[in-house]
């Protein structure tokens, strides 16, 4: 949403929703061809007329018209296209925020384009879902509030692909995380440019500590236990036993919060990505 000026008599906002990048253009070609014949606005008002219209207004209002779609175009031009594809021999119910979810039989593939700037975005599977024709139900693992298309996080255990785009220098982080635990191997890989793609693979369910198992999952050693040894809520936690279990079996992946160093990667803005599940 768009708040223009304010005409000066009135006091309403004025308001222009551009849906989609053709509005956005279609609004702006518009203004451009109503600020060509602007002088003829400068009559439109007496004294006498309350709803005026200032020309001083007016000029505002093109230039932010303009400071918006110049943005819109920006951002519409540096999307990121994500190809989230389910090679599990089972079904899953892909999610992503931003994007929503959607099922996934073994083969099938769901695509999304994530906005430039985004910050903190997710994918990950959830598996053992039921959902009805209206999308409501649950899932085993990974379930976002009990609906088919996500709007918040997954509940653990859920693998994570992990991402920040157009950030620092104009990179894109990305990662894959275990920080809440392990459902479905994973691999998180750019389909453009020459940056490496990362990748968790390992039977980290069948291999599961037992104090960490549950139904269709293995989880972080912080769900279970909720201590700062695990959180890391104060800030000053390290690897442990539980951790280097993560680690050593999926070395690209985060094993614990603080697992900053050897975890993230980056790639140039604009880069493709494919999320894989069970490569």
């Amino acid at each position: 949403m768009f708040p223009g000026q304010s005409n000066p008599m009135s006091h309403h906002i004025l308001a222009v929703e551009f849906s989609t990048f053709s509005d956005a253009l279609t609004i702006f070609s518009t203004t451009q061809a109503l600020y060509k014949h602007a002088h003829i606005l400068k009559k439109i008002h007496t004294p006498s007329t309350p709803h005026n219209i200032t020309m001083k207004s007016f000029n505002i209002f093109c230039v932010s018209v303009f400071v918006f779609v110049s943005t819109f175009l920006v951002y519409s031009t540096n999307a990121a296209t994500f190809n989230i594809r389910n090679n599990c021999p089972y079904t899953v119910w892909a999610a992503a925020v931003p994007g929503g979810g959607r099922r996934l039989d073994r083969g099938q593939t769901w695509t999304i384009n994530v906005n430039a700037g985004t910050t903190g975005g997710r994918v990950w599977a959830r598996t053992g879902c039921n959902f009805d024709g209206n999308g409501r139900g649950s899932c085993q693992t990974g379930d976002c509030g009990g609906v088919l298309a996500c709007t918040g996080y997954g509940r653990p255990p859920n693998t994570l692909a992990e991402f920040a785009l157009n950030q620092f220098q104009n990179l894109d982080f990305f990662d894959i995380s275990l920080v809440d635990g392990f459902n479905v191997p994973m691999d998180f890989s750019p389909t453009t440019g020459s940056c490496r793609g990362i990748r968790c693979t390992a039977d980290i369910n069948g291999q599961c500590p037992s104090q960490l198992r549950t139904t269709g999952g293995c989880n972080n050693p912080c769900t279970v236990f909720q201590t700062d040894q695990y959180c890391c809520n104060s800030g000053n936690c390290g690897p442990t036993d539980f951790s280097r279990f993560f680690k050593q079996r999926c070395p690209d992946a985060y094993s614990y919060p603080k697992d900053d160093q050897t975890s993230t990667f980056t790639c140039p803005g604009g880069t493709n990505y494919n999320v894989v599940f069970c490569p």
